[in-house]
This record gives structure tokens, sequence and C-alpha cells, in this order.
């Protein structure tokens, strides 16, 4: 059988882009070479926030006299905590299984690679291969964790995310390369747990994607709760002979200084998975690392898509998702199964967030950007000490951040740190999207008392109106 779509790879680009082709009336392969929902289900976005939550759990517990609740010998158990990640992770993949069969997509187990155009080669777990035809071809390999030449992976004293979310016993120590969202995940887990842990970063500040102001409460949060930072220092070698690693860190001023834990967890990147799937073979083009398309994520191949982290823009799951979306509703468009094209996405409003504690969400421009970009900007913030509900949840961290160009209103940028602020940024996304100006954010009545409140009220200030602050 010859399919109108096979899709290579089920992570949370080529498993909504099957769905969304079935939807379309369109006969649809998946080819999977390990689990279906690949790493975002079974080994990063979700499996990574049941441990998080553990720990928020064993948090709260620890300092439950505040809320006026007495609990007594408080402990975890490191192997419990793993095994329910993993159980989450299971019964997610188990649902992607469900979805599959419930609109009608055949799962071809094994692991693919374009052999020509309308052509996919499947080697199963066994050694047999198969061809698996279709009239397009949507890549969707995703990524892996990146590893730097003097960090290389032994996946004992030196890992990547996967391994750090399935280790046998808790490390007393830990030292974590890159403070991205990957890196500062694991380090509040692990420290929330009772490992001692140091992050370094190459940068000048963590979380170096995010505004500025952002960096800086991260940082105070993390070094309350006791996480020693590193920032403009690099790793420049590893020894592993002993019992633990010594990492040889080097300074910005030249100096040096070796550090010693049970593990080191380097977290510097994601890497596209593009080897050794037929893109050499078929003259599909690439460009530092990653498939290049058009705004349809048709490759230079006609009949040949590519999205998600094999692609530039994001390595997100829920950009993934749209451009998987969009693929398949292009080729629906193609097929006249659609009157109409996909709108194209607008990279500049993805939102990014971080799910350590204070919880990091961001939309847009950074103040530092906004004024690069030659705009005359308003900027309000609101403190979540000032929130009703923040002070009531006893979660009093962080703030929301807005930008506004000063001239028409227009919302440029949100940035927000506290606990739940990746619940409340879609307002700020979906906002943008409609070309919401300020005055219309504050002339919507926001609910009291609410986290969400927030983002008016930093509105408010940006105006000089705020009323509770």
């Amino acid at each position: 059988m010859a399919y109108d779509i096979i899709v290579l790879g089920s992570g949370p680009g080529g498993y909504p882009a099957a769905i969304r082709a079935s939807q379309l009336g369109l006969s649809v392969a998946i080819i999977e070479k390990e689990s279906l929902g690949g790493v975002c289900l079974n080994w990063g976005c979700i499996p990574t926030k049941a441990l998080l939550k553990s720990a928020q759990v064993y948090e709260y517990m620890k300092h439950s006299s505040s809320y006026g609740i007495t609990a007594n010998d408080i402990q975890h158990d490191f192997g419990a905590v793993v095994k329910r990640s993993r159980g989450v992770a299971d019964k997610m993949s188990k649902g992607v299984q469900f979805l599959m069969k419930k609109n009608k997509i055949d799962v071809v187990m094994g692991y693919g690679k374009v052999k020509a155009k309308g052509q996919v080669e499947v080697t199963a777990a066994d050694g047999t291969k198969k061809i698996v035809e279709g009239k397009y071809i949507i890549i969707a390999t995703g990524g892996r964790s990146r590893e730097l030449p003097n960090l290389k992976q032994d996946g004992k004293k030196v890992i990547g995310y996967r391994e750090a979310m399935v280790l046998p016993q808790q490390p007393k120590s830990m030292i974590v390369v890159g403070s991205g969202a990957i890196g500062t995940e694991f380090a509040y887990f692990y420290n929330s747990m009772g490992t001692k842990v140091t992050i370094v970063e190459f940068l000048p500040r963590i979380v170096p994607v995010e505004d500025e102001d952002i960096s800086k409460e991260l940082e105070k949060q993390y070094r309350k709760q006791g996480i020693d930072i590193l920032t403009n220092a690099s790793v420049e070698s590893l020894d592993t002979a002993g019992a633990g690693v010594k990492a040889l860190v080097k300074k910005q001023d030249g100096s040096t200084v070796t550090l010693e834990a049970d593990i080191v967890l380097s977290a510097v990147g994601v890497v596209a998975n593009i080897e050794n799937i037929g893109l050499e073979e078929n003259g599909i083009k690439t460009d530092r690392g990653r498939v290049i398309t058009d705004k349809y994520f048709q490759t230079n191949v006609p009949g040949i898509f590519a999205i998600g982290d094999c692609t530039p823009n994001q390595a997100l799951a829920h950009k993934a998702s749209k451009e998987g979306i969009n693929a398949a509703e292009y080729i629906g468009y193609l097929e006249k199964k659609t009157a109409h094209q996909p709108e194209a996405i607008d990279y500049s409003n993805v939102p990014g967030c971080t799910y350590c504690t204070p919880e990091i969400a961001s939309v847009g421009m950074t103040e530092k950007a906004a004024k690069e970009a030659g705009y005359d900007i308003k900027v309000g913030k609101f403190p979540f000490m000032a929130s009703g509900k923040a002070s009531a949840a006893g979660a009093t961290e962080g703030f929301v951040k807005v930008i506004y160009d000063a001239k028409y209103g227009e919302f440029l940028g949100c940035h927000m740190i506290g606990t739940n602020v990746t619940e409340m940024i879609a307002e700020a996304v979906v906002a943008r999207k409609l070309e919401t100006t300020a005055h219309e954010i504050l002339n919507a009545i926001h609910p009291h008392p609410t986290m969400s409140e927030g983002l008016k009220e930093a509105t408010a200030a940006a105006y000089g109106e705020a009323i509770d602050i």
C-alpha cells in the first residue's frame, strides 16, 4: 500500500502532523524507532515535569509548618520518585498509541531512512528491512543532547538529560554545565532532593535567552536555595579516574578552579537528529546542522517536508506541534482536501517556558532587544510580593514584566518569573497575536485574587496607573 503521507518520527511534531493529516482524509503511516511520543513524552517535557512535581511536593512538606500544618520526619524515596516519573511517561506514550488507532494511522516500528522520493526504508529491531511508500514524507526526527568534545558523555559519571531522569541512586553532588531550560530544571530538582548542585554557565548570566531582569531574579532565588553558580566560566576538561569527577573550570579572568562532584550533567543544548536519514543521498539541503525548509516546511526536494527540532528556530515541543499541523494542512491544500493554505508561523510570538521553581515564561522582545530595535518603550513590573493570591499561597517570589511601544501601545514583550507563570503566558501570546495594545489589556477586567492579574497590574505600572504598588 502507498500512503498519502509518511511521517518519520512520532514526537510532538510528528504525531500531531499524522493526526491532522488523517483528519483531512489523508492516509498516513508513522515510523518510530523507539517509543511513540518521542523524546518529549518519554524522555523530555513530560517525565521531567513529573520529577519537578515530586520535588515541589517534597519542598511543600518540609515547609508545611508555615501553612499551619504539622508534618514530621519528612523523607523522600529517590527510586520511587523516578518510578513515578517513568509511569507518567508510559501512560502518555500509551495515550499516543490510542490516538494512532483512533485516527486510523498505521504505526511502523523501526529506524526510518529516506530511500528516494516517496520511499522510506525501515529497519526493524531484528535487522529486517522493508520499504514504506508514500506520496509525501514529513521528517520529524527531533533532537538529542549536544555533546561537546571536552564533555564526552559516558552515561555514568558524565551524563545527558536522559540519564539524569533515571539515575539508579541520587548523587550527593552534581555539576550542571549549561543553564538553559534543561540545566536549570535539573539543578532545581536535584538541589531540592538534597544533592549539592553547582551550575557552570559559559555566558555572563544564567538562562541567557531570557530578559536580564529574569536572569538576575532566578540567580537570586537559586543562591537562596543553596545552588552555587559560576557564570562567564567554561569546563576545560574532566577527570573521571577517581571515585567521582573533577572538572577544571576556567573563569573569565583566565584563572582556573577545580570542582569535584559525583556526576556532571551536560546541558549545553540540543543537536538535530539528521545523520543517516537519507538527506545527503536525496540532495536535501541543510545548514548548520538543520534541515532548510520554506514557510510551509517543504524542503528543496518537492514532496519532502521537515518540522520540529531538526529544522531552524526554537527547539520547543509546542513549536514542533504547530509546524507539524501546518505541514499536514499544506499537504491537504495541495491534495485539495482543504481550500486554504495554513497561516505562516510567527516565530517572534512563540512562548518559552522553564519549569524550575520559580517558573519562567516569556514571549516577544526582551527590554534590550526592544531598545536595540529602535523602539521608544514603556516598561512595567509587578512584583508578586504585592499580589494577594501570591501572599495567600506563600509564593511571593518573582514578578511580571511587560514592554510596550510608547508610540502606539504595541505589546512588544512579556517576561514572568514566579509560581505557575507558565500557565499565565498564553494571555500575552494571544494578546500579541490579536495585536492588542496596552489600552485593551488595561480595560479587560482580570479576576481577583489571581496571579494572572499581575499582567494587567504590570501594564498599569508601565503607564503610571498602578493601583497595588
